[in-house]
């Protein structure tokens, strides 16, 4: 059994501060998703931005990751390294924000379209957000466990016919990127540990338009579809609290 962190009102606090502000960053990040910008200049601001405000860039050298902020183009499962790369009208993107603010960690992601978006990408985004928000859903049902979440992520994905990636997953978070439990999106066998209160944590499902296997480029970061069909990926970090499950990244 993983051994799962259990955080304090005063720490649920602490991360709700950094969500925040990882929700405006992501936001204001988002809005500067049109043709003709380079994914460089996305984390020229992220990384700006998160500095100003007292937090720090948390993707910037963790593992030696070059940039502050992961950018996931059409094909780009996730880590997606920001650079040259110019958007181009009929794109859609993956933003990655995790901050650290006072010690504690917070990390969400949104797909956004670039310019007009295609009817393929439409309901593929559509669907992983609704795969976000119905896996958050079942946590606050009776004797809710994680592997509740990926029963109802898989059966949203069979229904339309795309994906989930198993390749990676949700996480525990704190005062560490990454903790236990490991949050999976598809279907398991066994039932996972219960949702209690006091846990915080990631869910951030990765839907693909085709087969969900992915590869990893030479650049040892970034993922794609390994038949090159487009990806997307919602992500929130939540936290069960005596009120239950609340959504710790969104803008204040």
């Amino acid at each position: 059994m993983p051994k799962i962190l259990i955080k304090t009102p005063k720490e649920i606090e602490r991360i709700r501060d950094c969500g925040a502000l990882a929700a405006e960053t992501l936001s204001r990040a988002g809005e500067m998703c049109k043709p003709g910008v380079a994914t460089r200049e996305i984390d020229d601001f992220v990384r700006e931005f998160t500095l100003k405000n007292g937090a720090i860039p948390a993707c910037l050298g963790y593992k030696k990751f070059p940039k502050s902020v992961c950018t996931s183009v059409n094909e780009v499962v996730t880590h997606g390294i920001p650079g040259t790369y110019v958007l181009k009208d009929g794109d859609i993107i993956n933003i990655d924000v995790t901050s650290i603010l006072n010690g504690y960690f917070a990390d969400t992601s949104e797909t956004f379209f670039v310019g007009k978006p295609k009817a393929n990408a439409e309901e593929l985004v559509a669907t992983s957000k609704e795969c976000l928000f119905e896996g958050i859903r079942v946590c606050n049902l009776p004797n809710a466990r994680f592997s509740d979440i990926g029963a109802i992520i898989s059966g949203i994905c069979e229904e339309h016919g795309f994906s989930v990636v198993r390749d990676y997953c949700g996480h525990g978070t704190g005062r560490a990127f990454h903790e236990d439990p490991t949050v999976l999106h598809y279907r398991q066998l066994l039932p996972g540990p219960k949702i209690q209160q006091g846990m915080v944590f990631t869910i951030e499902p990765m839907i693909n338009e085709g087969t969900w296997k992915v590869r990893t480029l030479s650049d040892g970061w970034t993922a794609v579809t390994a038949d090159g069909k487009l990806s997307a990926q919602w992500e929130h970090t939540i936290a069960m609290t005596r009120h239950g499950i609340e959504i710790l990244t969104l803008a204040r």
